[in-house]
């Protein structure tokens, strides 16, 4: 039996905006993933710490307020800086697309803006799993997971 994809659906900053994230939290346990939703106006740190209590795969971030390249950077970089260089990091809001390839160059996973079908991000978490996490999900498997 297979684990379920785990990801950690986050709103970091005074954004006050969570319709998009909740949307996007329904359809990734619609989809079979195992979601922890953490509310509202979470710090990076706050996200981080989460991630490494819930040993998840995937950290989706939704960011309305224009903080992205900031924010992405920061939970990118304490994720790493605590032994979990390997989680996804994904996410979306009002991001051009030039700030959208910074952060790819970055670290970071695809980037998605309104108007994306929730199947989009749902194929790419299930592509990048595929791709980087199911052998260490596996019973025996190698990694963390």
């Amino acid at each position: 039996m297979e684990r379920k994809i785990r990801v950690l659906v986050a709103k970091p900053g005074l954004d006050g905006h969570d319709r998009g994230a909740k949307v996007m939290a329904a359809a990734l346990q619609d989809a079979g993933m195992e979601v922890i939703y953490t509310g509202l106006h979470q710090t990076p740190e706050m996200i981080a710490a989460t991630a490494l209590q819930e040993d998840v795969d995937v950290v989706a971030l939704s960011i309305l307020s224009g903080a992205h390249m900031t924010l992405f950077p920061r939970v990118k970089a304490l994720l790493d800086g605590q032994g979990q260089a390997d989680v996804l990091v994904t996410g979306g809001g009002i991001i051009p697309g030039e700030d959208m390839e910074a952060l790819r160059e970055g670290g970071v996973g695809r980037l998605f803006g309104p108007g994306t079908p929730t199947t989009e991000p749902v194929e790419y978490i299930r592509a990048w799993f595929e791709e980087h996490r199911r052998e260490a999900a596996e019973p025996g498997g190698t990694g963390r997971c």
